[in-house]
């Protein structure tokens, strides 16, 4: 599938986002698809990839197509009164997970900043998941909190790189190295324990909260996030959104970036997630902006494989025609397919690789 067709098929699904986050007072927002060079060097460790393209401009300054939108939200927004709540349909240009090549990647998503309560915390979850019910209902999302990671760690005064370390190994599940690197970085047995618990504790928040308050351990800044999590658990509930609910902590992410919820979105039959956001105040506080910020983005790209999947052929009708058969008739037998509600491909011979529901062949003698 073509990337013309991947835009055929995403563009009701961005039609339908579109209208979702209009309808709770999001204003769509639109940037430049290039930035000064400088924004991402600065923040190389909040992109995906560290990998950016780059030009000179005019007038000599290094400048780089978009890696990110939210970096350029944040940079070119100014502070206001209440929320700035923003919506965006952007391509960012980076390499694809695993890949070598960059890759135009088309996005949606949503970024509300400023003065955060737990409701507005919520409503961008909830958002998030009504995002993911649009494109498939049995979806999943999965709900992580950096707090209660951070909470446990702080008092060890750990470095970053060091952080990094547990954090990446939480993200992968992988006990043993997490059991290796406590006694490396001369962590408590029983912290290193209660990481390793918390890297494989995967369920419902019913399932999974009660066994979170073992891992309290008398931190108040860890029974704060516990408390967060749980009201957000409550609050998504209230929507409806329970049944799709899961709690994950070996999701994971930057500390001197994130903080606080963060999610990840996923749909039957794509591996990797489609869906991404957190809470990201410190990432906001280092570029000298006040108050707190949270988003997420859908990968549209992701839809390719799914779209591909899912419809399993190109056109309705496949409609066939040669010079014996007269404009006027094509054209009618064409309307009369599309009237039905029928997509209809018109053409003298049969593409290769194309797929139809149904082929109709107007040419005489064939």
């Amino acid at each position: 599938m073509d990337t013309e067709q991947i835009l055929q098929g995403g563009e009701q699904v961005l039609s339908h986002l579109r209208e979702l986050y209009q309808r709770h007072g999001y204003l769509p927002y639109k940037m430049s698809k290039f930035e000064e060079y400088d924004l991402y060097v600065r923040n190389k460790s909040f992109l995906v990839s560290e990998q950016v393209l780059t030009f000179t401009d005019l007038d000599g300054k290094l400048m780089a197509l978009k890696p990110d939108v939210t970096l350029s939200i944040l940079k070119n927004s100014s502070q206001e009164r209440g929320l700035q709540k923003v919506y965006y349909n952007e391509n960012v240009y980076r390499p694809a997970s695993g890949a070598q090549n960059f890759r135009e990647i088309m996005q949606a998503g949503l970024e509300c900043i400023g003065q955060l309560d737990a409701f507005s915390v919520g409503e961008v979850v909830m958002l998030a998941a009504r995002s993911l019910e649009l494109i498939r209902g049995d979806y999943l999302l999965d709900l992580s909190h950096l707090g209660i990671v951070s909470g446990l760690l702080s008092p060890m005064g750990l470095d970053r790189d060091e952080e990094q370390s547990l954090l990446r190994a939480m993200g992968e599940k992988n006990t043993p190295a997490l059991q290796a690197l406590g006694q490396a970085l001369h962590l408590p047995q029983p912290l290193t324990e209660r990481l390793c618990r918390l890297a494989l504790l995967y369920g419902t928040p019913d399932q999974v909260l009660p066994e979170l308050e073992d891992v309290s351990a008398g931190e108040p800044n860890v029974r704060q996030a516990l408390e967060e999590l749980a009201d957000l658990c409550a609050l998504l509930g209230q929507y409806g959104l329970g049944e799709n609910l899961r709690l994950d902590f070996s999701i994971v992410n930057d500390m001197n970036y994130y903080s606080g919820i963060i999610f990840r979105g996923y749909l039957p039959g794509l591996a990797s997630g489609v869906l991404a956001g957190g809470r990201y105040d410190n990432l906001l506080k280092k570029m000298g902006r006040q108050g707190g910020a949270i988003g997420f983005a859908v990968y549209l790209d992701q839809f390719q494989r799914l779209f591909a999947q899912e419809r399993g052929y190109d056109a309705d009708v496949l409609l066939l025609y040669d010079g014996t058969c007269p404009p006027a008739s094509v054209a009618a037998a064409a309307n009369a397919a599309l009237a039905s509600g029928k997509t209809v491909r018109v053409d003298r011979e049969i593409p290769d690789h194309f797929r139809c529901r149904e082929l109709r062949d107007l040419r005489k003698g064939v």
